[in-house]
């Protein structure tokens, strides 16, 4: 008789055996539920935005997000495998790629609704921050585990690797994206203990420059009027969605029965929160704000565990700005903040997003893996046993 160990036994030595056993897999679960979700709800948008935009199939776009959905998924296990030295290495090849492909957007990006932030070739449309997001946050908290040992002054460089990134998101310009990128930032500073002056002056900073967007870009001056302007003739996307979302009630109206859909033109995008609650009622609302809430509470949970700098940073700084972007997305799909073209992860349509949000949870799966002796004793990680 063999002795053999089954596949993903616990004696089973094999690296994938070893990435199952010591993976969260209540985060893994997670992703996957909201990856499936995503696919599903889009059976139900794509008809009515594939007939808006002459697109020969109605599930033109559904098709597309199950190619997106396989991709993220295999993302996701490629990058989850990763040593922590293997994240750090692919965190700056994606920053220096994004950055070098955002600086060329004025050049060669397509511009659309006043703003060039995506690059077009072979009929797929790739936005470079959606990457440079995920990389630069793993780069951030780099540095300050490097300024803590007193080699480098890693909280300069941490600076002006964010401003740089802030710089050419206000180029193109991306208010919700730099809106996004300061406040994760914000958050890796808190969690790698940078003094309370800096923080406050960071706040400030952040603060004084969100006020001054309403004076230097018309789209912000013209989408805040549109917001407070409750007594407007015509109602806008975002009034349109939240009564998509009230007319879901408990329920919905069924799948596929939302109407909503056929008056917003980003219903399969950036609201597609709001179509789901239409269309199959408050429970799964809840279910996705509850979905997103587990993801990142557990996120930041093993991120306080562990006790390497680098890494307690960069995986509280990514889980941190997964759910951020979800906040932001839901605040608008409910009425409570202006448009931000902001997506939901691993829900709205949209490949860029999809690849770049499992790049996230990607390198933060691997960041709360419990690693092995031999990688920990390098690391002065004494983290060694598995997950149940």
């Amino acid at each position: 008789m063999s002795s053999r160990p089954h596949p993903f036994d616990r004696t089973d030595r094999s690296p994938w055996a070893q990435w199952w056993w010591t993976t969260d897999h209540v985060l893994l679960g997670v992703v996957a539920v909201l990856i499936t979700l995503g696919v599903v709800l889009q059976f139900g948008t794509s008809p009515a935005a594939a007939a808006k935009l002459h697109k020969a199939s109605q599930f033109y776009f559904a098709i597309r997000q199950c190619a997106f959905a396989v991709l993220g998924a295999g993302v996701v296990l490629a990058v989850s495998v990763l040593h922590p030295r293997g994240v750090r290495r692919v965190a700056f090849v994606v920053y220096i790629a994004a950055m070098i492909a955002m600086a060329a957007l004025p050049f060669l990006g397509h511009n659309a609704k006043g703003a060039t932030r995506w690059v077009e070739f072979a009929g797929f449309a790739l936005q470079p921050s959606e990457f440079m997001k995920p990389a630069l946050l793993v780069l951030v908290a780099w540095m300050f585990a490097e300024a803590q040992k007193g080699q480098i002054p890693g909280v300069r460089i941490a600076f002006c690797l964010y401003a740089a990134a802030a710089a050419l998101l206000l180029i193109e310009p991306d208010i919700g994206q730099t809106v996004l990128i300061t406040a994760a930032f914000g958050a890796a500073f808190w969690v790698a203990g940078v003094p309370i002056a800096w923080i406050i002056g960071l706040g400030a900073t952040a603060v004084a420059g969100l006020g001054s967007t309403y004076f230097i870009f018309p789209h912000v001056h013209a989408r805040l009027l549109t917001f407070l302007d409750t007594k407007a003739h015509e109602p806008g996307q975002v009034q349109h969605a939240a009564d998509a979302i009230a007319a879901g009630k408990g329920f919905g109206r069924g799948p596929g029965e939302g109407v909503m859909k056929v008056q917003i033109p980003d219903m399969h995008t950036d609201f597609a929160y709001s179509a789901a609650a239409e269309e199959y009622g408050l429970w799964l609302s809840l279910l996705l704000i509850g979905l997103f809430a587990l993801l990142v509470i557990r996120g930041l949970y093993r991120a306080t565990k562990l006790v390497n700098p680098f890494e307690q940073v960069a995986a509280a700084g990514l889980f941190a700005m997964v759910g951020m972007q979800a906040f932001i997305n839901i605040i608008v799909n409910l009425g409570l903040a202006p448009t931000k073209g902001m997506t939901l992860p691993f829900i709205s349509y949209g490949g860029s997003s999809m690849l770049a949000m499992s790049l996230t949870v990607g390198m933060a799966l691997a960041l709360t893996r419990r690693q092995s002796g031999a990688d920990t004793a390098e690391a002065g990680d004494p983290r060694t046993d598995d997950f149940d």
